[in-house]
């Protein structure tokens, strides 16, 4: 059972890593309204998943589970530090957040089977929320993706 505090701890450091990421995307391309908006809107629906989780993660550091448990550093990814420039660093940037939410939704599928084996309703219910609103996520970044490449690839310099 120590595997699944890793993988509570995973979620909530993913979220908030995807949270951060799509606020600097957004604030980086803030002339672009849809991504300013957008990307504001996708990084509190994430900020959401960390508020819920926040008790579930208590529960577990509670009753001990983990204590010994490190994460390991792989098993952990990285966010956005800076946002590029130009409309190829905006693709660059949407491609960067559609890596890290698939991370994030590939763990929230992991905690569903996990909480249904312990059955903690709590860590299912959030865990199937939050690979619905992941899943949101992923369609806007490909749909956005799909409408900057020709700019970026063929007609920006």
């Amino acid at each position: 059972m120590p595997h699944v505090a890793t993988y509570v701890r995973l979620a909530h450091r993913g979220e908030q890593t995807l949270a951060d990421s799509f606020r600097l995307v957004g604030q980086a391309f803030a002339a672009e309204a849809d991504v300013f908006h957008t990307c504001t809107m996708l990084a509190g629906m994430s900020d959401k998943h960390v508020a819920r989780m926040d008790p579930i993660a208590h529960r577990y550091e509670q009753d001990g589970v983990g204590d010994d448990v490190t994460e390991p550093d792989r098993l952990h990814v990285d966010g956005l530090e800076d946002a590029r420039e130009g409309q190829i660093g905006l693709l660059r940037d949407l491609q960067d957040l559609y890596v890290l939410a698939t991370f994030v939704q590939t763990t929230w599928t992991v905690l569903a089977q996990g909480a249904q084996g312990l059955r903690d309703k709590d860590l299912l219910q959030l865990a199937t929320d939050a690979n619905t609103e992941t899943s949101q996520q992923l369609a806007w970044l490909n749909t956005r993706m799909k409408a900057a490449a020709p700019q970026a690839l063929i007609v920006a310099p």
